[in-house]
């Protein structure tokens, strides 16, 4: 089992910055990947942005790439998304989420992801 937490959440003005942390507990390895996913109101889950533990590969969606950076602490057992110039769009619950590497990195299908933080909510004001 592997125990998930976040934190980081809150309320920003568009334009602006917040760094999401989540903290794994529990029998997590380097065959793990570590990832974010968020769902907006009325919204199904998407995929943010994942992060390899046994060598660091990255994987963005193609809306966050450049805007979003995912990294890493495998001593620490943490994954951080740090999120700059945001906009109302993203708006959401952020979850973070561990996978087994070969069943996710390929699809990076929510479904096929074990353990899910309980989110921490992101507001962007216009």
């Amino acid at each position: 089992q592997v125990q998930l937490a976040e934190s980081g959440g809150g309320l920003v003005q568009a334009g602006g910055s917040l760094r999401l942390s989540c903290a794994a507990s529990g029998r997590i390895t380097y065959t793990h990947v570590m990832a974010w996913f968020r769902q907006a109101p009325g919204r199904e889950r998407e995929f943010v942005a994942a992060i390899s533990r046994s060598v660091g590969s990255t994987q963005y969606a193609d809306s966050m790439e450049g805007r979003f950076t995912i990294s890493s602490d495998n001593a620490k057992n943490t994954v951080d998304l740090q999120m700059n110039n945001l906009q109302p769009a993203d708006t959401a619950v952020y979850y973070c989420a561990v996978g087994l590497a070969l069943k996710v990195w390929r699809s990076l299908d929510d479904r096929e992801f074990d353990y899910w933080g309980q989110g921490t909510r992101v507001t962007v004001s216009s």
